[in-house]
């Protein structure tokens, strides 16, 4: 059966850069005229909003995302991957040029990485675009980073949001470089800030001040949930209720290249399902551990994983 745009009703729409990521397994990363070698490699469609999207699609939550991709093999991958993992295609621009992105990224044997960013179409969204129709009904709009002028698009667009829509924003180290500055029409209008420790020192220029005073600011800005992410520690979060800090599960790890983005699909699934703040960020722990222990998504959790480990842990 034909499915229409004007039906599709996703709870959850990203936009941010769609790439393929390609992981390349060595040794050791390379420092300043260092060498490594590469061990294996991967082909992995990634893109931390559609990382995030892909996640809650793997969870049980309607979805679909806002991105470009360019008529090659890595678009060709990206739309496949978006397809077989249940996300509407409805939001998806086609360039006739140009080429996708491309995260080139280098993953040694404790799992740690750095990435390459190519953007490619990435940067050419423009706001006539964007159906407006297909993003009236959503209940969370999901902004992550762009390198260039896709950025202006992502402000464009909080207009057209309908004004009972949760914005959840992760600027990713990209977006905090800009500056409070630039970032504040989209923190003005943002209910969930999901970042981590080392991107919030930055954008608050405060090295010194506890993660809560520094929570506590974005709060007072009119930010509903600050979720501070602290790696392997855990995470700290807080609203205008109350805050926790919830440590990270164990787990071995091959690959932390999207745990934050894997964290807050966990995260924002719990908000959809009206969970508190603690247990949210227990989710989105959860989730994430699940996550790093494979490249990818080859390990992210399906909705009946995380039901066996909410029944497990009486959750």
């Amino acid at each position: 059966m034909e499915i229409l745009d004007d039906d599709i009703n996703a709870e959850v729409v990203g936009f941010g850069a769609l790439n393929v990521d390609k992981l390349y397994s060595v040794a050791n990363i390379a420092g300043k005229d260092e060498e490594s070698f590469i061990k294996s490699e991967t082909d992995t469609p990634g893109g931390s909003a559609a990382n995030t999207i892909v996640g809650l699609s793997r969870l049980g939550c309607s979805t679909s995302i806002i991105g470009k991709i360019a008529e090659d093999n890595d678009g060709d991958l990206i739309e496949y991957n978006l397809a077989i993992n249940g996300v509407y295609s409805n939001n998806l621009i086609y360039s006739e040029t140009g080429s996708t992105g491309k995260c080139l990224g280098f993953v040694d044997d404790e799992g740690e990485r750095c990435l390459y960013i190519n953007p490619g179409v990435n940067d050419e969204i423009q706001l006539g675009e964007i159906n407006p129709l297909n993003i009236m009904r959503c209940k969370i709009m999901h902004y992550t980073s762009f390198v260039g002028d896709s950025f202006k698009t992502q402000i464009e667009l909080l207009d057209l949001l309908n004004e009972n829509t949760v914005l959840s924003f992760d600027p990713g180290m990209l977006y905090v470089q800009k500056g409070f500055d630039e970032l504040k029409p989209i923190l003005d209008r943002t209910g969930i800030l999901l970042i981590n420790e080392s991107e919030l020192r930055l954008l608050c220029n405060n090295n010194k001040s506890s993660l809560k005073e520094l929570a506590i600011g974005f709060l007072d800005l009119g930010i509903e949930t600050v979720v501070v992410k602290q790696g392997a520690k855990g995470v700290f979060a807080i609203n205008n209720s109350t805050d926790c800090f919830v440590e990270s599960y164990e787990c071995d790890v091959v690959d932390t290249t999207g745990a934050g983005d894997s964290f807050n699909s966990g995260f924002l699934y719990s908000f959809l399902k009206g969970y508190d703040l603690e247990k949210s960020c227990r989710i989105g722990n959860w989730v994430a551990s699940k996550s790093i222990e494979g490249f990818g998504m080859d390990k992210f959790p399906s909705a009946k994983d995380l039901e066996d480990f909410l029944s497990e842990f009486n959750y």
